[in-house]
């Protein structure tokens, strides 16, 4: 579906452009705009290198480990049908707190084996079940306590103080993901996305 949207906005541009006589601006701002992100990219890589390398060090020294053990009382309530020694809530502490630290590429595929081990729980396979529904929303919405990409990006865009969005972050991200739990806590009660109903309706047609 993303990828039908773009080609709109793509097609839209090309087609406005060429109807108002514009067609070599848009030509040149799709060529500028190819430029900035090489540029980005580039410049992001000497950041995201040091970011990890600290990230290996508190890995290294126990920090993740510690963080980890703090947000695995609060996900052993948020999952009550998964069993506390079971190894998803492992994998799921692990990728919440990698994502609260704005290592989104070292979260996926942490919250991929996440989602496999959820599923060897799963009674019926190819339908989620409600704790892979409070996971993804908790993965979606995911706290932020320091956004090292958006500090990066605002920083090759030569902003002269991105840190000043990391209270503004953390307020926007931990309200978002109470909301997220809020919403599906709320969700999983309603007989419309019970199991039970979703079975019966496919039985149906």
């Amino acid at each position: 579906m993303l990828n039908y949207i773009w080609l709109f906005f793509i097609l839209s541009a090309i087609i406005f452009g060429a109807l108002n006589g514009r067609i070599e601006e848009v030509t040149e701002a799709a060529f500028e705009s190819a430029s900035t992100a090489v540029t980005l990219a580039i410049g992001l890589i000497g950041l995201m290198a040091f970011w990890l390398g600290i990230m290996k060090i508190a890995e290294d020294a126990k920090l993740i480990t510690l963080i980890s053990k703090l947000v695995k009382p609060i996900a052993v309530k948020l999952f009550p049908d998964i069993p506390s020694d079971h190894p998803a809530i492992g994998s799921m502490v692990m990728n919440i707190t990698a994502n609260m630290l704005g290592l989104g590429n070292a979260a996926t595929p942490l919250g991929i084996r996440a989602m496999e081990d959820l599923n060897k729980l799963n009674k019926h396979k190819g339908i989620a079940t409600n704790s892979m529904c409070t996971f993804l929303a908790i993965n979606t919405s995911s706290v932020q306590l320091i956004p090292i990409m958006a500090i990066g990006i605002l920083r090759q865009a030569g902003y002269t103080n991105p840190t000043q969005l990391i209270g503004a972050t953390i307020f926007a991200s931990v309200v978002s993901t109470i909301a997220a739990i809020i919403a599906v806590k709320l969700l999983e009660k309603l007989p419309l996305f019970s199991v039970s109903n979703y079975t019966e309706e496919k039985a149906n047609v």
